[in-house]
């Protein structure tokens, strides 16, 4: 029952010290979920320390937020599941608490499933608890209460990596004996020119696949004139390197992804709806025999191309998926959800989840072959706030629920600085590392996230945005090559991976 004199839809935060609030900018972009886990159109206030969070029910919520831990940079944290009540929580106790009681439930699963808990999970995971109840049991001293919890934090967390990678190792092992081989391809996105001598030489030391754009918007930049010579270029170059090729996306639905003539037609659905068909048909038959997997959309979930609502897009999406399969009915047919933690939710615009538009797609009968989660950290606006390993690996359980192949898309900068050549709608958040993104931190989290996704059993394949610095690009510094098409640090970290060593085997 709520408590007397609690407003409706309203839970509380104090912050202490007080002075974090004044260097929070992250703190805007936190979010309620319910008990099953949807995320809520959640309104933030800050006065004073306390931040007081609002939405439209009243029931036990959890606060999900960026909190800033030492060696890990700015990380999403979840508190444990509250009910609403007069007194404001201690925002870092019940961050400690939510970090704590997700490690403790993720470590008992694992170990029912037969994990063996590793002997240096142990130690951290003790502190983690002991600093929990000094600072449980010292709320009426707010600011030594927040300091304990911190502490208990960044235990829980030191905790959580170790446990997720001696998972991701013993369940590799698994894979392994089962298989005998990693049934996992790792490739790269082909936009612009053809990748130079040298930035081939690299490209095939590192990948096995390839995805070759097919951008409407200059394949058709003035309607019904076709400009195909860049796409044939680069599909003839992959086939050269002997490349899996996949081709894709047919169709971006977030912002600037169609052509701007098309923004004419749309509130015409049926013409536009017929627009868009016609060039999925085109591009399918031109290279039918040549590209046998297709992703057909992209960014259907967060939108933003036109006016086009949620409902129009998962409409949109099907009738796509339809003549898609009409045309080569053998193909695989992938889609792309970007932001796949639905982080974008809490500003209410949208209904449904990542993963109830895709489980929508699903149901329509469309025969969807895989989804492509895009998993851009370091980013804004268009990217997803920094999650630990333990939170990575629960994002792909969950979506292994829908029973259908994973393909993952890592994104991650090797500098905050400009880059001139990215879509300036996109800027990289140097506040999200514990220093200003660079090189090293780009392959330790990238070589890290791949540990983790060769092992999970429906991940059939982890993917780059750009090979190179050095042509047009979606988002900064992502490429695998500077500008002057040197390599990064991360070039040789995938060279010498256990999964290029097994495919070259």
């Amino acid at each position: 029952m709520k408590q007397a004199g609690a407003a409706m839809g309203l839970i509380r935060f104090a912050v202490y010290p007080a002075s974090l609030v004044n260097d929070w900018p992250e703190v805007h972009a936190g979010y309620l979920t319910g008990a099953d886990g949807r995320i809520f159109s959640t309104r933030i206030e800050i006065v004073d320390n306390i931040i007081e969070c609002r939405r439209s029910s009243s029931e036990s919520v959890k606060f999900h937020v960026a909190w800033p831990v030492p060696g890990y940079g700015r990380i999403v944290i979840p508190t444990a599941s509250l009910p609403e009540r007069e007194e404001p929580y201690l925002l870092a106790v019940e961050l400690a608490r939510g970090k704590i009681v997700q490690v403790r439930n993720q470590s008992s699963q694992w170990e029912l499933a037969g994990l063996q808990i590793p002997e240096e999970f142990r130690g951290p995971n003790r502190a983690a608890h002991q600093s929990f109840s000094r600072a449980a049991a010292s709320q009426s001293q707010p600011e030594l209460a927040s300091q304990l919890a911190e502490e208990a934090i960044r235990h829980a967390c030191e905790a959580a990596e170790i446990l997720t990678r001696s998972y991701g190792a013993q369940a590799l092992a698994g894979r392994l004996q089962r298989f005998g081989s990693l049934p996992v391809s790792i490739g790269c996105e082909l936009d612009g020119d053809v990748p130079t001598p040298e930035g081939t030489v690299h490209f095939n030391n590192v990948f096995h696949s390839a995805t070759v754009a097919i951008p409407w918007t200059t394949i058709e930049a003035v309607e019904g004139e076709y400009n195909w010579d860049a796409t044939d270029r680069r599909v003839e170059w992959c086939e050269q390197q002997k490349l899996m090729i996949r081709g894709g996306p047919l169709i971006d639905l977030g912002p600037g992804g169609l052509p701007p003539w098309l923004a004419l037609w749309e509130q015409d659905v049926f013409n536009l709806q017929s627009f868009v068909c016609d060039f999925v048909e085109t591009a399918i038959a031109r290279y039918f025999g040549r590209i046998h997997t297709w992703e057909v959309c992209t960014r259907m979930n967060t939108g933003g191309a036109l006016t086009l609502s949620e409902e129009s897009r998962l409409t949109l999406t099907a009738r796509v998926f339809d003549v898609a399969r009409q045309v080569d009915e053998d193909a695989h047919l992938i889609v792309r959800v970007d932001q796949p933690w639905g982080d974008y939710q809490s500003r209410g615009s949208h209904g449904l989840s990542p993963i109830q538009m895709v489980d929508a797609l699903i149901r329509s009968g469309v025969g969807l072959s895989g989804v492509n989660l895009e998993v851009a950290i370091g980013y804004r606006p268009h990217g997803s706030a920094q999650r630990d390993l333990l939170e990575c690996s629960r994002l792909i359980d969950t979506w292994t629920n829908l029973d259908i192949p994973i393909f993952v898309t890592l994104v991650c900068p090797s500098s905050s600085e400009p880059d001139e050549l990215a879509l300036p709608d996109i800027q990289v958040n140097p506040r999200t590392w514990p220093t200003p993104g660079n090189e090293k931190i780009q392959a330790r989290w990238i070589e890290s996230m791949l540990d983790l996704l060769v092992a999970k059993q429906r991940v059939a394949g982890v993917l780059l945005p750009h090979l190179s610095d050095g042509q047009s690009h979606r988002f900064p510094h992502a490429g695998l090559l500077n500008r002057d098409e040197t390599p990064k640090e991360i070039v040789e970290r995938l060279i010498s991976h256990q999964i290029n060593q097994r495919l070259k085997s």
